[in-house]
């Protein structure tokens, strides 16, 4: 059977909801969708970055812009009922999505960023101190990595690491000796945007909850590509972005237990996120919105929803399986090559993105010849600079992969890569 028998769905009838995966890249930029003549199909495989837009989530935004666009909870008039209605229903969307008791339990922020954030100092000003630390992983993204380190400098809290082991993966003894009883938080990023490691968050939840600590998820490549739920994984947080996801930019969401966000205080304060204000003294609103300081992303909260229900329609359990089947392949036939080094677990252990690098050829030189072949990658320390130093290495490429990606865009990424080690041989 070919590997592409073994797709679970219709990739083309999906790629028909990509308008943009039609278009041609290369040539002079001032001409492209004129002269075509020096263009280049593009093939995008930069999708743990940022993954494209179908027309029912395009048509979600313009829809609330040509319609019923007014502001959220402030107005009895029928546009802002309508706007309100849709941006609440949007929370229960995401809340159905990933297994949450309700929209209690969902912030909407810019991204997991964020998110990341609004955990680090509304929870860890109030709840960390000297002697108490916070565990993250060697494998962490920035947005984890330096706000944990920022956060532990203001309050005095050590931040520690599990170490990674060779394969890429996370060695579980050393997370069992660094999470202790001083431990208040462990904080790990669930698929790895580097080495496409898909970390055991249940067991390391476990482990979190064995010494009264708290787990924050960072699933920003997790919950757009595989089943997620939040009480089979045992978390007290979890956050994800929508652009990574066929949602727009602008929106992501932050899952914390009710209990626990409605202990916390504000992160941002203003209007909306308030019930009572005098002179001397304010009261805050209700979940969530307490946490939503300010006009919010109204469109893009709505969009997000049509992306999760363009995502459950394909299936997650599908979604997961494309992804692992394009990311094997391409593993295996980059390993092929000879000539290419490949970061993280074997192909058929990693989720749907491949980081490498060619003998003789920097990550930057191989993305811009990539490029003249209309192959979109990512190209440096994907935001992940300690775990480069670790691995060695100054930078990487990365081919990640997304519903509307083909085998056959594979063969297009691997032939450039041949074609590159050539040149530089």
């Amino acid at each position: 059977m070919g590997v592409q028998e073994q797709y679970p769905f219709d990739v083309q009838a999906v790629r028909a909801d990509f308008p943009i995966l039609d278009r041609l890249v290369g040539g002079d930029p001032t001409t492209v969708g004129q002269d075509d003549s020096d263009d280049t199909p593009l093939v995008y495989l930069d999708n743990a970055a940022t993954t494209h837009t179908p027309e029912p989530v395009v048509d979600a935004i313009a829809n609330y812009y040509r319609g019923y666009n007014s502001n959220v909870h402030r107005g009895i008039h029928q546009l802002s009922q309508e706007a309100s209605v849709a941006y609440e229903r949007a929370h229960d969307t995401v809340a159905d999505f990933i297994g949450a008791a309700g929209r209690e339990e969902i912030v909407f922020t810019k991204n997991t960023t964020e998110a990341l954030n609004l955990v680090a100092y509304a929870w860890g000003l109030e709840e960390l101190g000297p002697g108490d630390n916070v565990v993250l992983s060697e494998m962490e993204h920035h947005a984890s990595l330096v706000t944990w380190q920022q956060i532990g400098k203001k309050t005095g809290a050590d931040v520690r690491f599990i170490e990674v082991t060779e394969d890429g993966t996370l060695d579980m003894a050393d997370a069992a000796e660094k999470i202790d009883d001083d431990t208040e938080m462990v904080s790990v990023v669930h698929v790895s945007n580097t080495l496409g490691t898909v970390n055991p968050i249940r067991e390391l939840a476990d482990m979190a909850h064995d010494r009264d600590a708290l787990i924050f998820a960072d699933a920003a490549q997790s919950v757009p590509t595989r089943p997620v739920d939040v009480t089979d994984l045992d978390v007290d947080f979890l956050a994800f972005s929508g652009h990574k996801m066929c949602g727009p930019t602008g929106i992501g969401a932050l899952y914390g237990r009710e209990a626990i966000l409605d202990a916390m205080s504000p992160y941002l304060y203003g209007g909306e996120m308030i019930r009572r204000v005098t002179y001397e003294e304010s009261t805050w609103e209700d979940l969530p919105w307490k946490f939503e300081a300010g006009t919010p992303s109204i469109a893009q909260g709505i969009a997000l929803a049509a992306a999760i229900e363009y995502m459950d329609d394909l299936g997650m359990e599908r979604v997961q399986a494309h992804e692992e089947l394009l990311a094997e392949y391409a593993y295996d036939r980059l390993t092929d090559l000879g000539s290419v080094e490949i970061y993280g677990p074997p192909g058929d252990e990693r989720g749907g993105l491949v980081a490498f690098n060619v003998d003789g050829v920097h990550a930057h030189d191989l993305s811009s010849i990539l490029n003249d072949y209309g192959v979109a990658v990512r190209a440096g320390d994907h935001c992940t600079q300690p775990l480069h130093g670790k691995l060695g290495i100054a930078a990487s490429a990365r081919a990640s992969f997304y519903v509307y990606n083909t085998v056959e865009e594979v063969d297009a990424l691997v032939d450039a890569v041949s074609d590159a080690y050539d040149l530089f041989a």
